[in-house]
């Protein structure tokens, strides 16, 4: 019995002597100079802290530091630039022009001079045709009632002489507003145009009675032009009309 536990031993003990050389040789021996297991959260913490040239530590927020807060500096105000002129090349810098101006704009917001004159500017040269050719229809869309019945009667009176008129205009040299101003709820401009033009009158015989077909006359007409605010119609009347200097 103790030969065979005896034995029974050396196997074992031969066995245990293989498996250690076996791990030995695929392991190897420990030196003292291995390297830590890799632990992933370990490595993140030691590449915030670390000053290496490689790795730039961000900043954190100086609240979360307990420091004080970084004072924005302190910006200076903007002086507001010189006003601009509103009404330059339209009216003098406070006129009574200027203000008859603002005034319209503060009720009628659309309200544009230099659009007003360009529009002017073709009013009159139509309705000076119109005159000259009888063309009521064109007259009765652009002047008021009292302006249009005048024009009208003059108009009759040259038919029932049987004299013809002719008109050509040559140039409109300027077109300026001479006045502005708000009624109520009417605005008025008041217009001056500087044109040349070539005008003459006929008799039924054909005979000039006024004007010379052959020379050019230098025209300064001011008329006044008004407009309910209100309306949603945008255009003007003719309201006034007078020989200017």
């Amino acid at each position: 019995m103790q030969d065979v536990f005896d034995t029974f031993t050396i196997i074992m003990l031969v066995l245990a002597l293989l498996i250690f050389w076996k791990l030995r040789s695929v392991l190897g021996q420990r030196t003292g100079r291995e390297r830590p297991p890799y632990d992933p959260f370990s490595a993140r913490d030691q590449m915030r802290g670390s000053t290496g040239d490689k790795v730039v530590t961000l900043p954190t927020r100086a609240v979360e530091q307990g420091a004080k807060p970084v004072e924005k500096p302190v910006e200076k105000p903007v002086e507001p630039a010189e006003p601009v002129e509103r009404w330059k090349g339209i009216a003098a810098s406070g006129s009574a022009t200027a203000a008859g101006l603002d005034a319209i704009l503060g009720v009628d917001k659309s309200f544009d001079p230099r659009h007003f004159l360009t529009g002017a500017r073709a009013a009159y040269e139509m309705i000076v045709v119109a005159f000259a050719q009888g063309d009521r229809r064109t007259l009765r869309e652009w002047l008021s009632k009292d302006v249009y019945d005048s024009f009208e009667a003059a108009i009759r009176e040259r038919e029932s002489s049987g004299e013809t008129t002719e008109t050509r205009f040559v140039s409109i040299d300027s077109t300026e507003i001479a006045g502005a101003e708000l009624r109520g709820r009417t605005a008025q401009l008041t217009t001056r145009f500087v044109s040349q033009l070539v005008s003459v009158t006929r008799d039924k015989s054909g005979n000039v009675t006024d004007g010379n077909p052959d020379a050019v006359t230098d025209v300064t007409d001011v008329w006044t032009f008004a407009r309910d605010v209100t309306s949603r119609d945008p255009n003007w009347k003719l309201v006034a009309t007078e020989a200017g200097q």
